[in-house]
């Protein structure tokens, strides 16, 4: 998964503002601790990231 394709799934599922903060306010344990935007910059694949937010927030298999 691109980086891109990881921002408009997340907009598409959670609309455009909740997605941002979501991104850069929510620490997922999954992602040791840290935000998607902390994950992904600490070298954290986007697909894992995609998952661990799906996880958290009961995405169904269909938006995965």
């Amino acid at each position: 998964m691109r980086l891109q394709e990881f921002w408009s799934r997340l907009e598409g599922q959670f609309g455009s503002m909740r997605a941002q903060s979501m991104a850069r306010d929510h620490v997922f344990a999954e992602l040791g601790g840290r935000s998607a935007v902390d994950a992904i910059d600490a070298g954290i694949s986007v697909r894992k990231v995609w998952l661990a937010i799906c996880e958290a927030y009961e995405v169904p298999p269909k938006g995965r």
